[in-house]
């Protein structure tokens, strides 16, 4: 069969194309080599990444706990053990304290779509790397930034913001190369896991570090270092794609490659069809799912350290770790919904009776229906602990979602042998920059709701439906229009040979 730019290739081809995963290699190898392929190296991209969103929440939410010893002068309530021999600063105003909390996104949602073009002209690994190193380089400087006021720490935080957006868009550049069709959630919401399971880990440790009387500045230099050290890890074991690997072995390149599609090289100078990207109806879907699921997420990610601690009256690494608590199990549910979906769409492929458009509005609708009982039940309820069981609940099962809208970009935009897969991070791009408006609007919201010393029940319940009419406009908007197929605008051009085809064309 002669393919459209004149290569000569035969329709067997076709056949060697494998879903299922690699067998082990037949040859001989030495023992250190044979124990290394046991561990494919496309989960040693998931676990790196992981680790990485772990650094990148780390950076993100450890100055809400910070900020609470930074301004501790000013705080009647705050004893004198926060403070130690360290500096505080007059932020009591809460809307300078809300500005510092805040600017981290002023930066942050300015460069999600060039992130997602970038990713694809100078390649997802060392965009993804070099977007933490920097926010890490600043995490590390901002102490010493911190003593030139409000202004100027505002404006590190609006750069760290400005590095940390690519990162998003970058990571699904990532995936395009290394997750084959039948393990994208999975290895996807392992990645994805880190941002909550770094929630967690820095809301604890800032928490203990402050008890320990270790002082403020600890906690910037703890994790910028931890994030530092990561980055050099990443850049070493960690290659831009499979067949750039240098320990890789050829059963698992030639799995990868058969079940993706097409070169790195064919692909790098595609523009991206933005017209055609901006007016289709899937990718708002996964806008209004992003931003549905993260309103939630960052109106308790800035606001309840304070709330915990100057209204609850919790001590500093107590508040901590009740602080943490949702988002430990939103992180355990993200990771292990990626196993489910993938496992629900491989068993029940076969049968067809489930689509990939079934599975991820299911996790996506069902996630936010649940959420939206359980928010409403915390506003109705509004005791201390009723209140937190149903807030926990509400964000926990919010890890559902992510099994259904994150991984979509690449439904929509695919990595399969009929497509390209370089605009998922461009589609990435524009949903993680709608929703990153919230983290910019909520705790302005909450000012103006929130009012009276945080005590009055009717304010909270106010908070509480405005979130659970959010999670039900999401689903409903999902439900109606996304989609798990390719989309036209992301299909392949006349003349371009999967990547299986062109290995075999060379072999020839």
């Amino acid at each position: 069969m002669e393919s459209h730019d004149g290569n000569l290739r035969s329709d067997s081809s076709s056949e060697k194309r494998s879903i299922l995963p690699p067998a082990e290699e037949s040859h001989d190898v030495c023992p250190r080599q044979w124990a290394l392929s046991r561990f494919p190296k496309r989960y040693i991209v998931a676990i790196m990444a992981f680790l990485g969103f772990c650094n990148i929440y780390s950076l993100r939410a450890n100055l809400s706990v910070a900020i609470v010893a930074m301004v501790a002068k000013k705080e009647e309530n705050v004893t004198a053990e926060y403070q130690g021999d360290f500096p505080t600063y007059d932020w009591s105003i809460k809307q300078e304290q809300d500005l510092v909390l805040s600017s981290f996104f002023y930066g942050y949602i300015f460069t999600q779509l060039p992130g997602g073009y970038l990713a694809n002209r100078i390649g997802g690994k060392y965009l993804f790397g070099g977007g933490i190193f920097m926010t890490a380089l600043l995490t590390v400087l901002t102490p010493l930034f911190a003593k030139g006021g409000v202004g100027l720490i505002v404006a590190i935080r609006v750069l760290a913001g400005l590095c940390e957006g690519v990162t998003y868009p970058s990571i699904l550049a990532v995936w395009a190369k290394w997750t084959p069709p039948l393990e994208r959630t999975k290895l996807a919401t392992i990645a994805f896991s880190g941002s909550y399971i770094g929630t967690v880990i820095s809301m604890l440790l800032s928490g203990y570090m402050l008890e320990s009387g270790l002082g403020w500045p600890s906690i910037f230099y703890l994790f910028g270092g931890i994030a530092l050290l990561w980055c050099v890890c990443w850049g070493y074991f960690i290659a831009e794609s499979p067949s750039s690997h240098p320990t890789i072995t050829s059963v698992e390149v030639e799995y990868i490659q058969a079940n993706i599609g097409y070169t790195e090289e064919q692909t790098k100078n595609i523009l991206p069809p933005w017209t055609d990207i901006f007016k289709s109806p899937a990718v708002w879907a996964i806008v209004a799912a992003h931003f549905a699921e993260n309103w939630g997420f960052y109106i308790w990610l800035t606001e309840l350290p304070s709330i915990m601690r100057h209204d609850l009256n919790f001590r500093i690494d107590k508040a901590g770790f009740v602080v943490a608590f949702p988002y430990l199990v939103m992180g355990l549910v993200v990771m292990s919904t990626g196993f489910l979906a993938d496992y629900i769409y491989i068993y029940l492929r076969g049968r067809a009776v489930v689509s990939t458009t079934a599975i991820r509005k299911l996790f996506t609708c069902g996630a936010f229906f649940c959420q939206l009982i359980f928010m409403v039940a915390a506003g109705y309820i509004m005791t201390r602990d009723g209140a937190y069981v149903f807030l926990t609940l509400a964000v926990g099962l919010g890890g559902f979602a992510w099994a259904g809208f994150s991984v979509n970009h690449l439904d929509i935009a695919p990595q399969l042998t009929e497509g390209f897969y370089q605009y998922a991070s461009v589609t990435m791009g524009i949903s993680n920059t709608f929703a990153t408006i919230p983290g910019i609007i909520s705790p302005l919201l909450t000012d103006a709701i929130i009012q009276n010393g945080h005590t009055d029940v009717g304010q909270w319940q106010i908070l509480f439906y405005i979130d659970a009419a959010i999670y039900l406009l999401g689903a409903v908007f999902y439900g109606i229009f996304a989609t798990g197929n390719r989309q036209k605008w992301a299909e392949v051009p006349t003349g371009f040979l999967s990547q299986i085809d062109v290995d075999i064309d060379k072999d020839l």
